[in-house]
Order: structure tokens, then sequence, then C-alpha cells
């Protein structure tokens, strides 16, 4: 990318010069402090902002990483120091410790690392001080030129994170003034309606004090063990604990049971992850709460399974086979992932 740009400007090339109406915003909304001032001009190309700004009265570092935009900079009068230096990849140690004004102007929408630069940037903003991008806007520009401007996402994004945005538009650019940069805790945030594309739940392997475990007769004419599908905002031993309650009538707290593994596998095309929950302490006897999904429910011996003359659920298989390693020979595929500690309510 970087020869692209050198021989742009190598073969006299330029971008549109600096209207009058920028020249105004700059005197404006970024005149020199009292005292004097130092500024940045990030992506400088030949140089017309950064003789701008030295003519404001700043004392002025301008970067490029273009050679030849540089040689074509230093070319011209005025008191700018000029720095070949690839603002994303390139040590920040050649600049200044403090800015009071930081630009861009038609560079911005060139970097790709848009969140690192700024922050790296940002730090060595006075307090007081200002960003200012100069850039085209999406609208503005023709089709097969829209990676040279921002859209209004993009200008949002831009503006994030700082206590005082302002922006003007100027003839197909928008002018951004930035300034008192904000941190805060991170921001979590959710993307449009999802697609529903997979099953979640727990299978619960619950045992009496002979060791026997519980497993259900359904109506869909296997054996399964208690458990169902997470409600929203539930974890998987929430959702066992629930789930026994409301199928059995068995009571048992979330604080005494136990994740096991995750296991995946799918169903009719569609992803299923299953959380393995163990309760080893419940309260009550086992009840045919839901005769809709369960016949009864059958205390089992353990070493029983292997040769149960009807079905097991697939899921139930898996997850007993959690507990009992190796008891269930032949089961189909799935993928496994060990819990190795102990979860709390309210997790995993």
């Amino acid at each position: 990318m970087t020869d692209v740009w050198d021989a742009h400007y190598a073969d006299g090339n330029t971008f549109s010069p600096l209207s009058g109406t920028e020249r105004a915003l700059l005197a404006e909304h970024a005149p020199v402090p009292e005292g004097g001032g130092r500024a940045l001009d990030v992506g400088c190309g030949t140089g017309e902002l950064a003789h701008r700004l030295a003519e404001l009265g700043y004392v002025v570092d301008a970067v490029d990483f273009a050679p030849a935009a540089l040689a074509r900079a230093e070319a011209q009068p005025g008191a700018v120091a000029y720095h070949l230096l690839d603002i994303e990849r390139g040590s920040l140690d050649v600049l200044s410790a403090a800015y009071d004004l930081i630009t861009f102007r038609l560079s911005w929408a060139f970097v790709h690392d848009r969140t690192r630069v700024m922050n790296r940037l940002r730090e060595r903003l006075r307090p007081g001080g200002a960003v200012c991008v100069i850039t085209p806007v999406a609208e503005g520009v023709a089709d097969g030129k829209r990676s040279i401007a921002l859209d209004d996402d993009e200008l949002g994004v831009l503006c994030a994170g700082w206590g005082s945005a302002e922006r003007y538009d100027v003839g197909g650019l928008a002018f951004v003034v930035l300034r008192e940069p904000v941190a805060g805790p991170v921001v979590c945030g959710g993307k449009k309606r999802p697609t529903p594309h997979a099953l979640t739940g727990a299978g619960v392997v619950v045992t009496d004090t002979a060791g026997r475990v519980l497993l259900g007769w359904s109506v869909r004419g296997v054996w399964e063990l208690p458990g169902g599908k997470n409600e929203p905002g539930e974890g998987f031993l929430e959702a066992g604990v629930r789930e026994l309650a409301e199928e059995t009538g068995l009571r048992a707290e979330p604080g005494g049971a136990r994740l096991l593994a995750l296991l995946m596998d799918s169903t009719h095309g569609i992803p299923r992850l299953t959380g393995a929950v163990r309760v080893d302490a419940f309260s009550g006897e086992p009840a045919v709460t839901e005769p809709e999904l369960v016949h009864r429910w059958e205390w089992h011996e353990v070493a029983d399974l292997p040769t149960l003359p009807q079905p097991l659920f697939t899921p139930s298989a898996h997850v007993i086979d959690t507990v009992w390693p190796g008891l269930l020979p032949g089961l189909p595929p799935v993928h496994r992932y060990p819990v190795a500690v102990d979860c709390p309510s309210g997790t995993a």
C-alpha cells in the first residue's frame, strides 16, 4: 500500500485543496492556545494543512508513510517538522508527548485499526485539546469511491468516547471536532434479533440412596433423564434444577448441583448443546407432573442401562456416559467439553 501512495505523489497527484470554509472552521474551533500550542497532522500528504496550522501559530509535527509526499511537502517553505511514519505500524516515539490539536484530513478513512490508533493518539492530547477529522462522507462520493469516505455508522463510532463531538458539513466533507476523551466501563450490546439455529438444555443425573438413577418413560418412546431447555437468561444448573422439579416433583438447590460437561451434537441438522448436570441431594418422591410428556418415572440400576430393551434418548445417554464413562458403548458421536471445576449458581 505504501508503494501505491508513493507512486501517487511521485506522479504529481494530490487531493482537493483546503477550502476557505475549512480554514475558517479551523480558526474558530482550533485556535492556538494562549502561550502557544503544538499540533500533529496525520497523513499530511504534501503538507497543505500542516502549513496552515503553522500559519495559525502552532508548532507542527506532520507525518505520512509516503516518502514522495514528504519530499514535496518539505520543498515548500514553512516551519513544519516532517516525519516518515506509518501511524498504524511504526513507533510513535518520534512524536511529542503532548499535543493541543491532532488533525486527519482526507486520511482517516484509510486507517484500518481506527480504535487502536485513536486510543494511542488521544493519550497524547493535552487537557482541553481537540482532534479534528475532515473526511468525505459516503453519500457524497461515487459508488466506486466508497472506501475513501465514512458513512453515518462509521462517524458514530468515531465520535463515541468523547465528551464533546461537533460536526460541520463542508461541501461533501464532514468536519468533526472531538474534545474531552471519556474513558468508561465496557458496555455490552446486542445485534439484530438472531435467527434460531440451535437447541440448548440440561440433562440431570439424580440417584437415590441405593445409587439407582431416575429415568422417565417418555411419550416419544424413549427413556430419558429429567431435564429440558434453558429459559432465557437461565444457566444449565438453574435449568436442570427447575426442570427436575417441574417434571418429577423432586426438589434440589442449584448450589447442590454440579455441571460436569457440555455436550454438543446435532439433531435434524440443528446444533444441540446439553449441559450434563449431577444432583447429589434432593427432597421428595418422583411423581408424574407432566403426563403429556412422561408416562412414568422409574429408578434404574446403573448396571442395567447397557441392556435396556427400549432406547435411551441420545442426549440422556451422553449425559449418563459423562457420569459413568464407558458404561454405554457405541453411542452416536458427540463433542464433550468437561468442566474442570464445579460451577456456582448463576454461571456457565
